[in-house]
């Protein structure tokens, strides 16, 4: 079926999000709490859009919202700017000391501005980014805990969690770099659990935390010395590749 995304026609499918037939055609929706490996998430509001089907005109977001019939898309009218600029400031007024927050407030002229009161004097916007990794990962280490404005991502009782394997995917996702890693003398400190972390078997860079490694070979089979840092796979990868053009090059 055809949608219509700011006066233009695209192709879409039967219960796509309107995200991705945008991201598919270039067309920029700004997103906080999407990934594609984590879709549908819809916590920070951000990629609101306007939907006119029929004589009917509604805002929704953009990331969970699926195709069902031929619409027009509006990503950018004047209804959704004001309201992109009122969750921008209810973000930074949860999030004041995130540097992220900032940058975003100033991209949508909002320098200084106090519009809302601070609530949180923290970096998290509580996008679910962090809870998600770790539940798609099976770890289940983190979750958020509380409500209203004492609401927060946490460990069980803010103690060290027995389940942590110290992967970090939680800190990848985090779009406000607000989960903090430190790594340091072969170890890393995440979550207030430090854990002491392996050599790469190819170059010998610390890469890996040994709950980590024994996740990865129990869910891929492999054998520790095939398990490498990214840079390495990278590596191994672009000469497999290579050998490949070589043999099609010689036939």
């Amino acid at each position: 079926m055809k949608i219509t995304i700011d006066g233009q026609k695209y192709e879409a499918q039967y219960g796509e999000y309107i995200l991705d037939v945008a991201r598919r055609n270039n067309i920029f929706i700004p997103t906080l709490c999407h990934l594609e490996a984590l879709p549908g998430q819809g916590n920070c509001r951000l990629c609101i859009v306007e939907v006119l089907e029929g004589k009917r005109r509604r805002v929704v977001v953009s990331c969970s919202y699926p195709v069902k019939g031929e619409i027009e898309v509006l990503t950018n009218s004047e209804r959704i700017r004001k309201m992109r600029k009122n969750i921008v400031r209810l973000l930074a007024a949860a999030a004041p000391d995130s540097d992220f927050m900032k940058e975003l407030q100033k991209e949508y002229g909002l320098q200084g501005e106090e519009r809302f009161q601070v609530t949180r004097g923290e970096d998290c916007i509580l996008c679910g980014l962090c809870v998600r990794a770790c539940e798609e990962l099976g770890i289940y280490a983190i979750s958020t805990v509380n409500r209203g404005i004492t609401k927060k991502v946490s460990t069980p009782f803010t103690e060290p969690s027995e389940v942590c394997i110290g992967c970090g995917a939680c800190a990848y996702v985090c779009p406000t770099g607000s989960i903090k890693v430190k790594e340091e003398g072969g170890k890393r400190e995440i979550w207030g659990k430090t854990f002491a972390l392996l050599p790469c078997p190819s170059c010998g860079k610390y890469f890996i935390t040994r709950e980590e490694l024994e996740y990865v070979q129990a869910k891929t089979g492999l054998a520790p010395e095939k398990i490498l840092c990214e840079k390495c796979r990278q590596e191994q990868a672009g000469r497999k590749m290579g050998d490949v053009f070589k043999d099609i090059a010689m036939k």
